[in-house]
């Protein structure tokens, strides 16, 4: 038993029946019964809309049946709708279902079952669901636990998790699956060539560092991921408001979102050769904060000027991509919470991706079509790379334009992930803004398992 995603082997003989249907199948079902059932369920008003549920009574005055509304194949939020509706007891799924749609099952039922418990006693348990026969039980831990760990990193406050606290649970998720861990903390940064990663973070007393994870047999393609780890923003000399600094505790939600992927690679033992690189800093203010208009080198040699000292995301980002692109990955991904512009143009709760590689974005929406991880490809418009040139240094961080925000962003960063023939660039909130079937407010995996099966699909065995 997995106790934390609240699902148990099968074979209880007391456990409540869940019996799944859509709208279609509704009346089907209806016909089968008693005319006091069917009168029932009509005055309860169960029409079988997705997420609702309608208990059936026994004849020792409990329950023990649970209809289910079901929507297409079984969605995943559809099951996750009901740890939080059903009075605490075991069920079970009634019949059988498709492999996929017995994964949605248990792996909604996990996702809705997540709290994060850290600073407050939880009062109350969720019900517990029997595996559902034909699930892929290793799959659905395997996403559970991932999206678990980049909830609990970005839900975690500031102050318990600054770039040593991220330090630490990414060495965690090293140590667990054997991969090789390795930080260059403070000023070693300039001795080894970060000089970006330094600028951002040396403001504060809380050093900043490159977070390195290598995993899997050399021979194997590389994957590497890219994961933006500001621990905190506070917009350093440009700072923020206080309604733009009050969620930036998940401004190192890429970064989290890569340790979940990595440990989903690791975990399955996918045949690649894996690297994680975190830069891990917090964007603060004091006596040596980096100014407006500063000029820094990178490590790929090119200067930027800062046009913005909220626009540091992409700075740290640029060293870490230009080590991870010397290497001429096999594919190259980077995540992180990047532009308010991409939460203009898609929302909060769609992520924008940017790649040079066509069948890579074609692929990569296909695969969060089918985990409900979805994905929306914006362009790399060529057109607007040269918002980026500029008059002192190579280029700037922050254009002087209003328009385009994700997309010049993108192409600050494509400049650094040069010559990776395959690379994407995810642009995510990381958070829900208000609380949905599995899916609570707070710290969110965004694109995980999109990429975890774009990845398993490209190079798995």
């Amino acid at each position: 038993m997995a106790s934390d995603l609240f699902l148990t082997e099968s074979g209880d003989p007391d456990a409540i029946a869940l019996t799944p249907l859509g709208k279609a199948s509704l009346d089907d079902w209806l016909g089968r019964q008693s005319e006091a059932l069917r009168r029932w369920v009509r005055d309860t008003r169960f029409t079988a809309e997705p997420g609702t549920t309608c208990l059936l009574g026994g004849i020792d005055g409990g329950f023990q049946r649970v209809l289910v509304g079901i929507g297409g194949e079984g969605e995943i939020w559809d099951w996750a709708a009901l740890p939080a509706k059903l009075p605490e007891a075991v069920y079970r799924v009634d019949g059988p279902l498709a492999p996929g749609a017995a994964d949605n099952a248990a792996l909604g039922w996990a996702l809705g079952a997540y709290r994060f418990g850290r600073y407050r006693k939880q009062e109350r348990n969720f019900p517990t669901l029997a595996w559902p026969d034909g699930c892929d039980r290793a799959g659905v831990e395997r996403a559970a636990s991932a999206t678990f760990l980049v909830r609990d990193l970005i839900n975690t406050p500031a102050a318990d998790m600054g770039p040593e606290e991220l330090a630490a649970a990414a060495k965690a998720v090293a140590d667990g699956h054997g991969a090789r861990f390795a930080v260059i903390v403070g000023d070693e940064l300039l001795v080894r060539n970060y000089p970006a990663v330094h600028a951002v973070g040396r403001a504060s007393s809380r050093a900043p560092r490159l977070i390195d994870l290598q995993w899997g047999d050399e021979s194997n393609p590389r994957v590497t991921l890219v994961g933006k780890g500001v621990c905190f923003d506070s917009g350093g000399l440009d700072i923020k408001a206080a309604s733009g600094m009050k969620l930036m505790k998940k401004d190192m939600g890429g970064a989290a979102n890569m340790l979940g992927l990595a440990q989903m690679v690791m975990s399955a033992n996918l045949p690649v050769r894996l690297r994680v690189l975190i830069p891990a800093v917090e964007n603060s203010i004091s006596g040596n904060a980096l100014h407006p208009l500063d000029v820094i080198e990178t490590r790929k040699g090119l200067t930027v000027e800062i046009g913005n000292t909220d626009a540091e995301g992409r700075v740290i980002l640029a060293d870490a991509l230009a080590e991870a692109a010397s290497e001429q990955p096999a594919l190259l991904v980077d995540c992180a919470t990047l532009t308010g512009a991409a939460r203009v143009a898609l929302g909060t709760e769609l992520p924008a991706l940017f790649t040079n590689d066509d069948a890579l974005a074609q692929a990569l929406l296909a695969h969060g079509a089918v985990t409900s991880d979805p994905l929306w490809r914006l362009p790399l418009w060529k057109a607007y790379r040269r918002h980026l040139d500029n008059k002192v240094a190579d280029l700037t961080n922050a254009p002087d334009i209003a328009f385009a925000g994700a997309i010049t962003a993108a192409l600050f960063l494509a400049e650094f992930a040069k010559p990776a023939e395959s690379w994407a660039h995810i642009d995510i909130m990381a958070w829900n803004i208000d609380s949905r079937p599995g899916r609570p407010e707070g710290g969110e995996a965004m694109g995980m398992r999109a990429l975890y099966g774009l990845i398993r699909q490209r190079f798995g065995s």
